[in-house]
């Protein structure tokens, strides 16, 4: 039965004029959706090669070839508009209006990857169900040439009577034609039809009715509502229908229960009847040439997703990463190391003697520069792990992943926001938005923050580094420290992972369903962007919320001033930042902490690299050469106990280390927990078992090394 509906101007409810300006993007994850769109609106965001980087809408503006601005909103990547997770309702619900914050597009540029068009389709498929003005991109058509496919995009074009764009975003082809099809002042709904099984649509026929008694659906959105109602999943439909009369629900759960009784899977006779249309439509267009042997992508898998190679790769790139974190930025580090040691003797220089000048020198400079002095190893970071989004092989990593996830009661697909975690937990947690299974997705944030972040990273460093003599430490002694604590943080995420399936939140381990995309040739011109974008996130956080407790620190070691004090060590014990170390010292000296590591712990709370910062001020101000602003490092290593035993021992350093494995200690990614799981139990549950852990695990390693005789 044909199912060709007339066009309608205007078919949403609540359309406005000036809506027609507004572009959603759509498209499946992999088919580089925000590529194009970060080329036609100059935007800085975030490019990644694996499913589920674009969590949210994002909105950007460019102006069109007449110089009028349009308005795009790019929306996360789904499969289908039958939302399985968080991240798929928010395309769901833009697209049919249903968000008050979103101002609903009146045109739609579909993205599918061409080598995948079939599977690609099904979306845009739906899609055209609402009838409103649509163009479609065919972007890497590059890939689908090597895969031996061609594709007739005139004929495309007239079969769906929309405009449809050839396009290969990575080397800019076809962005200029999209540019001045989007800039067209009307642009065609589709005129495509398909078939549905008889049965399907004599229910779609009443629950239409229904929909359209309300006056808030046109009869093309009736149509493409009560479709979606009837594929979506029961437990899904209740979170995202409540829009719906129960009358229209009740008609939907009576013809469901009467298919059931039947035995017709009318969800399954849905779906089906897409694909044949689909399929059919492929036949037509799409001709595909038998090539010789395996692709390049599937050679090179054989190898890096193989059960002994790919985990040895993994381990090699891990190896890499860490190996020039220590060798490539030293130069770098000592240079930015020298310069904030020349500032700091140019201010005492010029200022008088005073508070003042101890403000400036050893509260701001000291406490901001001991933290600038990491952002070589930072972009460093952030540069493999573009590359590696870039490439392809994250996805991979996910799937070697899937096995030993499987073991803990999650898969693979909960791997990749802990992969995102080691740059940084809050887009980590965000990320677990892919995540279809509730309880799953929830124990993934809940061990999100175990994953060894870039915040960390300047502790480490500063403990393995500055704190060892670098002539008693090769350097691959230190890669191999380095390497231990990101794998202990790892190991812990699994095991606090199985504890939470296990005992918290039961439930059965999901099968993982992932694509791998094909191999790209990374690029650096989006890779170089990311890092620019981390290096300025680092330094406003160094400006703004490091700069603010480190001048608060330095208030807090500083006063009360004490006449009778005859040395700096004794003055800064009697300030009030000694007074609260010292409270804390019984708690935390059987771990091999001091007062002052516990002013370090206390401070850090707020951001974990704040921790440097604070030893930082502390050492500062504690040393006795004024005359001398050497590294505080070095003040470090002299740090004694009144018996005048070292403070920061090597297995001091390795207990710190470990504490900060496991401790929680930043207030943002409580915030966004909070904000992610819609109340205050979950976060305050997540830092009482991470600061639980964090201390007896470092109470283990120090008392453990004790007995040992370390």
């Amino acid at each position: 039965m044909s199912t060709v509906l007339p066009q309608e101007k205007h078919e949403l409810p609540g359309y406005e004029e000036t809506q027609s300006s507004v572009y959603a993007f759509v498209g499946n994850p992999n088919c580089g959706k925000t590529t194009i769109f970060n080329s036609l609106t100059g935007l800085r965001q975030k490019v990644g090669n694996y499913p589920g980087v674009t969590v949210e809408k994002k909105m950007g503006e460019f102006f069109s070839q007449h110089g009028k601005p349009l308005k795009i909103i790019d929306l996360p990547g789904s499969y289908s508009l039958a939302a399985r997770s968080p991240d798929e309702a928010i395309l769901r619900d833009v697209l049919y209006g249903r968000r008050a914050d979103t101002p609903r597009p009146g045109r739609v540029v579909c993205i599918v990857d061409a080598s995948n068009l079939e599977r690609n389709l099904y979306l845009v498929h739906q899609v055209f169900d609402l009838g409103l003005p649509t163009i479609l991109v065919l972007n890497m058509m590059d890939i689908a040439a090597k895969s031996g496919l061609t594709i007739d995009v005139t004929g495309l074009e007239k079969r769906l009577g929309i405009p449809v764009i050839a396009c290969e975003a990575n080397t800019g082809k076809g962005l200029l034609e999209l540019r001045i099809a989007m800039s067209r002042a009307e642009i065609p709904c589709p005129t495509y039809d398909w078939v549905s099984p008889k049965k399907v649509e004599m229910a779609i026929a009443e629950i239409s009715d229904r929909l359209l008694e309300g006056g808030r659906h046109s009869k093309r959105v009736a149509r493409a509502e009560s479709l979606l109602l009837l594929t979506e999943q029961e437990s899904i439909r209740v979170q995202g229908s409540s829009h719906i009369v129960p009358e229209v629900m009740e008609a939907v759960l009576r013809w469901e229960s009467g298919w059931k009784r039947e035995g017709y899977d009318w969800r399954g006779g849905i779906v089906a009847a897409r694909y044949d249309a689909i399929s059919e439509l492929c036949r037509k267009i799409v001709k595909r040439q038998r090539l010789d042997g395996p692709s390049l992508s599937d050679r090179i898998d054989a190898v890096t997703v193989h059960p002994v190679w790919g985990w040895l790769i993994l381990g090699g790139i891990m190896s890499v990463l860490f190996l020039s974190i220590f060798t490539l930025a030293n130069y770098p580090m000592d240079l930015i190391d020298g310069w904030v040691s020349s500032l700091a003797n140019w201010v005492k220089g010029v200022m008088p003697a005073g508070d003042l000048e101890g403000l400036v020198t050893d509260g701001i400079i000291s406490g901001v520069g001991g933290i600038v002095i990491f952002l070589p190893q930072i972009l460093i970071l952030f540069f493999f792990i573009g590359l590696l989004e870039s490439t392809g092989y994250m996805a991979r990593a996910a799937f070697i992943m899937d096995r030993l996830m499987s073991r803990v009661g999650l898969n693979g697909k909960s791997f990749i926001p802990l992969l995102g975690s080691y740059a940084c937990a809050i887009p980590g947690i965000m990320a677990t938005r892919t995540i279809e299974e509730p309880k799953d997705r929830l124990v993934t944030i809940l061990v999100a923050p175990l994953m060894s972040c870039s915040a960390r990273l300047p502790v480490y460093l500063l403990l393995i580094t500055a704190l060892v003599p670098s002539d008693r430490v090769p350097v691959m002694t230190k890669v191999g420290l380095m390497v231990g604590m990101y794998f202990l943080g790892t190991a812990g995420a699994f095991a606090f992972a199985w504890l939470f399936k296990k005992f918290l939140l039961r439930g059965e381990t999901p099968l993982m369903i992932m694509e791998l995309p094909p191999y790209r040739v990374p690029s650096l011109k989006s890779v170089s962007l990311h890092m620019m974008e981390r290096a300025l996130l680092f330094l406003k956080r160094a400006g703004t919320i490091i700069l603010g407790i480190s001048i608060i620190l330095w208030f807090l070691t500083t006063y009360p001033k004490t006449p009778d004090a005859t040395t700096s060590t004794e003055a800064i014990s009697q300030s009030f930042a000694g007074t609260m170390g010292k409270v804390m010292e019984p708690v935390i000296e059987p771990l091999g902490f001091d007062w002052r590591i516990g002013i370090g712990l206390i401070s850090s709370f707020a951001a974990r690299e704040v921790f440097v910062s604070a030893m930082a001020i502390i050492y500062s101000v504690d040393q006795e050469d004024d005359e001398d602003t050497q590294p505080f490092r070095e003040a470090l290593l002299k740090a004694a106990w009144p018996d005048g035993r070292p403070v920061f021992t090597p297995l001091v350093c390795l207990s710190l280390m470990v504490f900060y494995v496991f401790a929680m200690q930043c207030m943002s990614t409580i915030a966004v927990v909070k904000r992610e799981t819609n109340g205050w139990k979950w976060p305050l549950f997540q830092t009482g078992y991470m600061t639980i852990a964090a201390y007896l695990a470092s109470l283990f390693v120090y008392q453990g090394g004790l007995l040992l005789g370390f």
